[in-house]
C-alpha cells in the first residue's frame, strides 16, 4: 500500500469510528458497539471499502494494549475490599460458571476441540467495567449499594480475566495445553504482577520528579507510552500476551495497588489523575482502530445463515453468557432490588470479551463461523444490558 493511500484509510477508520459511535450513544447503545459496526460497514460484510492489514493490525494491537492500561488504571482493589464477601462471590461465581457452562457447551454440544471450547468459555468470562460505570452514573447510582458489590467483582473479574488470558496465549502458541506450560505461565505472571508494580512505582517517582523540572511540555504521555510498551515487550519475553503488560502497568499506577501479604503501593492519587487524564487523548486515539479492525475481520458474506448453526451457536452461548453471570447473586445476602441490579450491570462483555475473540480469531483457534458467533453474543450481551438497566431502574423504585 502506498502511503497516501494508507493515510486515507486512516482518515476512514478515525472518523468512521466517531460517527458510528456518536450514533450508538445517541441511542443508547455504548460506543464500543458503533466502533464495531464501523469495521463491519467498511470492511468484506457490507462495502468492502477496506481490508486489515498489517499495519492496520499493528495499530489495532496498540489500541489493545493502550485498552488495557486504561483498565488498569481504572482498577482499585480497595473496592473489592470495601465491597466485602458479597463482590467476592459474585466475582468468583461470575468468572467460574460461564467459564464452564461456555466449556461444556462447546465442548460436550457442538464438539469442538478443548482449546477452542477453553477459548470460548474464557470469552464468556469478560465483565465491562466501563460499560457498567457509564450506565451507573448516567443513572446516578455510581456510590449506591449495588455499585460497591459491581465495581468490587469486576476489579477481581478483571485479573482473573488476564490471567486466563496469558493462560489460553500460552497454549495456543506454546505447543498445546499441559500442565507444565500452565505452570510455567502462572509462575511467570505471578512474578510479573509482584515486580512489575515495584519497577512502574520507581519508574513513576522518576517521571514525577523529572516533570517538575522539565520545561518541554508532553513529558508525561512521553515518557508514560514507553512505560506501557516496556512492559508488553517484558510480557512477551515471560511467555504472556503483550496486553497483560499494559494492564500490569496501569494498575500499578493506579490509585492503589495491594502486592501479596497487605503490602501496599500507594501512588500519589493526584498524580495518578493526572496520568490518566493526559494519556486518554492517546488512548481514545488508538482504541477505537482496534475495535474497527475487529468489524473489519468478520466477513459475514463467508457464513451460511441458513445453517442452524450460527443461530443454535448464538442462542446458546447467549444463554450461557446471560446465566453465568448472574447465578451469582443467588448466593448474596441483598435484597431483591439489590440483587437484580448487580445481575443486570454484570452482564456487559464489551472490549474485554472481544479482546478474547480477537485473540482467538488470530491465533487460528476460532474459524469464521465461530469468530461470527461469538462477536454476535458480545454484542448482545454489550448491547442489552445498559438497555435493560435503565428500564430497571426506570420501572422500579430506588431505594436511597
Amino acid at each position: 500500500m502506498e502511503t497516501h493511500t494508507f493515510f486515507l484509510h486512516l482518515l476512514i477508520i478515525l472518523l468512521s469510528a466517531r460517527l458510528f459511535a456518536e450514533l450508538a450513544v445517541r441511542v443508547g447503545a455504548p460506543s464500543v458497539i458503533g466502533e464495531l459496526v464501523a469495521g463491519i460497514v467498511l470492511g468484506p460484510s457490507l462495502f468492502g471499502i477496506l481490508q486489515p492489514d498489517e499495519v492496520l493490525r499493528l495499530l489495532a494491537e496498540i489500541g489493545i494494549i493502550l485498552l488495557l492500561f486504561d483498565v488498569g488504571m481504572d482498577t482499585d482493589v480497595r473496592r473489592l475490599a470495601d465491597a466485602g464477601r458479597s463482590s467476592l462471590i459474585v466475582a468468583i461465581a461470575g468468572f467460574i460458571t460461564p467459564f464452564l457452562l461456555g466449556f461444556l457447551t462447546a465442548y460436550s454440544l457442538f464438539e469442538l476441540s478443548l482449546l477452542t471450547s477453553l477459548f470460548i468459555g474464557g470469552t464468556l468470562t469478560a465483565t465491562s467495567i466501563g460499560i457498567t460505570v457509564r450506565v451507573l452514573t448516567d443513572l446516578k447510582r455510581q456510590h449506591k449499594k449495588e455499585s460497591e458489590i459491581v465495581l468490587g467483582a469486576a476489579v477481581l473479574d478483571d485479573v482473573l480475566g488476564v490471567v486466563l488470558l496469558a493462560l489460553l496465549y500460552e497454549f495456543s502458541v506454546g505447543g498445546g495445553i499441559s500442565l507444565a506450560n500452565a505452570g510455567k505461565v502462572l509462575l511467570f505472571v505471578s512474578l510479573f504482577f509482584i515486580l512489575a508494580p515495584i519497577m512502574a512505582r520507581i519508574i513513576s517517582l522518576l517521571i514525577k520528579r523529572f516533570d517538575s523540572v522539565s520545561d518541554i511540555p508532553g513529558l508525561i504521555p512521553t515518557t508514560i507510552v514507553s512505560l506501557v510498551l516496556f512492559f508488553a515487550w517484558l510480557a512477551h519475553v515471560v511467555g504472556a500476551p503483550e496486553i497483560l503488560g499494559g494492564f500490569a502497568a496501569g494498575l500499578a499506577l493506579s490509585r492503589r495497588f495491594f502486592l501479596p501479604f497487605g503490602m501496599a503501593l500507594r501512588t500519589d492519587p493526584d498524580f495518578a489523575l493526572r496520568i490518566k487524564k493526559e494519556m486518554r487523548p492517546i488512548i481514545q486515539l488508538f482504541t477505537p482502530i482496534f475495535f474497527v479492525v475487529v468489524g473489519l475481520s468478520l466477513n459475514l458474506h463467508e457464513i451460511d445463515w441458513s445453517s442452524p448453526f450460527i443461530w443454535q451457536f448464538a442462542s446458546l452461548f447467549l444463554a450461557a453468557a446471560l446465566v453465568g453471570k448472574v447465578i451469582g447473586v443467588f448466593f448474596i445476602k441483598e435484597s431483591r432490588f439489590i440483587r437484580t441490579a448487580v445481575a443486570l450491570a454484570m452482564v456487559p462483555r464489551g472490549e474485554v470479551g472481544l479482546i478474547f475473540a480477537e485473540l482467538g480469531r488470530t491465533s487460528g483457534i476460532f474459524n469464521n463461523e465461530i469468530y461470527a458467533g461469538m462477536v454476535i453474543v458480545i454484542a448482545l450481551t454489550t448491547l442489552l444490558p445498559p438497555l435493560m438497566m435503565k428500564w430497571f431502574y426506570g420501572h422500579y423504585r430506588q431505594p436511597s
